[in-house]
């Protein structure tokens, strides 16, 4: 028999190794796991030992994870997540489908009117009424990453090029324009400096239309504050932009369009309840075909 690196009895240390890792550190992670910290940190140590590694780094500068708890938790959170599934899993052989549907969105993606995921999800809830969907709102590079550490079952995003890495299933269209404060005389607007976020069609802009970088912003919300001083203009989804008083398209933007997607991983089981929420999405927005690449 193949010996394990981890047996039975490490998992509930895993369990409180991944806790403490999503709490931020020990005394944080004391109330959800409902132990002391002299407990946690023993788990943690058992870890620790077993790997033959430093996990984390604890102490007056806080708490953080080493290069080394970074990948034992992306693993360990995978493992973990599968070991939930076996029931669920076990109950849709029966026809009976359950457990938590994990779903990432990117910010404002319920205000645009194309976008049906409350009756997606009233839907599921009259077909498969066990079914526990559970909602996180992510950036872009956020969602990528929990669709790869198989985080969420199901993230929904921009498909702004072609890869092979992820499956897609195209749901609606989304269309990006450059705004100006509407007290921005016309004449004078384009050569106000282009608010800066970490965007595929930022980067374009800057690159290809001749924007001057201006500065970072954390989000669309953030952006909108930005043009609304009338000293910048900024990128933002049609569908937001139009609905943020004082504001307007410049006259001469460029207009960026993409499909937004029903994003899963290929590298990860597919789950029946994961599957189930797929079609459903894709009856409707009207879709023809399930997974595109």
């Amino acid at each position: 028999m193949v010996k394990l690196d981890f047996d039975e009895r490490d998992l509930r240390s895993l369990r409180v190794f991944c806790s403490v890792a999503r709490a931020g550190g020990f005394a944080a992670s004391e109330k959800e796991l409902l132990m002391s910290k002299a407990s946690i940190s023993r788990h943690v140590r058992e870890v620790e030992e077993r790997l033959g590694v430093r996990l984390c780094e604890r102490g007056p500068s806080g708490f953080s994870l080493t290069p080394e708890g970074e990948v034992a938790l992306k693993f360990a959170n995978s493992a973990l997540r599968s070991l939930e599934r076996i029931r669920p899993e076990i109950d849709a052989v029966h026809g009976v489908l359950s457990g938590a549907l994990s779903i990432g969105i990117g910010e404002h993606a319920v205000s645009h009117l194309d976008f049906k995921l409350p009756q997606a999800l009233a839907l599921l809830q009259l077909r498969a009424p066990k079914v526990k969907p559970e909602i996180a709102v992510m950036t872009f590079t956020e969602l990528d990453q929990a669709l790869r550490e198989n985080r969420v079952d199901i993230a929904i995003r921009g498909k702004y090029f072609e890869d092979t890495e992820f499956n897609y299933l195209p749901i609606y269209k989304e269309t990006h324009r450059v705004y100006v404060s509407s007290l921005i005389k016309k004449q004078g607007s384009t050569k106000l400096p282009l608010v800066f976020r970490q965007h595929p069609y930022v980067k374009q802009a800057l690159a290809m239309h001749g924007y001057k970088r201006g500065p970072a912003a954390g989000g669309l919300d953030a952006i909108g504050v930005f043009i609304a001083t009338g000293n910048y203009q900024g990128l933002l989804p049609t569908h937001l932009g139009d609905q943020m008083k004082g504001l307007r398209v410049q006259p001469d933007s460029p207009t960026f369009s993409h499909p937004i997607c029903a994003v899963t991983d290929p590298q990860h089981a597919f789950t029946h309840r994961a599957s189930m929420f797929l079609k459903i999405l894709d009856e409707l927005h009207g879709r023809i075909g399930f997974s595109t690449k």
